[in-house]
């Protein structure tokens, strides 16, 4: 009887390694048969379509010394560097530590301004807006924080993204000319 209990396990084996490909393959299908029907496709400046919204990050404004900013859903501020540009994050490795780039896509309710997507050099999908792309900072251990603007750090300036879409120009809410005193 054990010998025909390891031959029936030996003959149903095949089969389940059979069975595990064509399971991936269904729930692929399923996924896909779930999305929005709306491709992901690149626009003209090199990011994803901004229109998939469904599945896109909650942002929300807060305001910090006077200026609206924008946050992620916890209230953090978010910021863009310098260096970036509309389609390339210059933020990796130790700067992405300290700095974390904001999945996306993105959207914000009430905010005027276009909020797209990048492909980061890892292959991840960052959120934009305006053209800048989007990052925290740890040094904010609390919502309602702007410690990173204003910093030179990593091979660039940070600056807080205000709801206009603009970094500010010079010094802002907090620095040395700012109100912050942080």
């Amino acid at each position: 009887m054990i010998k025909s209990l390891t031959r029936l396990e030996a003959l149903r084996r095949p089969r389940l390694m059979l069975a595990l490909p064509a399971a991936a393959a269904a729930a692929a299908v399923l996924a896909a048969c779930g999305s929005s029907g709306t491709p992901s496709g690149t626009s003209s400046s090199g990011g994803s379509s901004a229109h998939v919204a469904a599945a896109a990050v909650g942002l929300k404004t807060t305001k910090i010394g006077g200026v609206t900013v924008l946050t992620n859903a916890k209230g953090f501020t978010l910021y863009s560097f310098a260096p970036d540009t509309s389609t390339k994050s210059n933020c990796n490795g130790t700067c992405a530590q300290n700095w974390p780039p904001v999945k996306g896509p993105a959207t914000a309710s009430g905010v005027k301004g276009t909020f797209d997507t990048i492909k980061r050099s890892n292959g991840a999908t960052q959120a934009t807006f305006d053209g800048h792309p989007l990052y925290t900072f740890v040094g904010d251990t609390a919502p309602g924080q702007a410690k990173g603007n204003g910093l030179n750090a990593a091979g660039g300036l940070w600056h807080e993204i205000t709801t206009s879409g603009s970094a500010p120009a010079g010094s802002s809410s907090s620095g040395s000319g700012g109100g912050y005193g942080y």
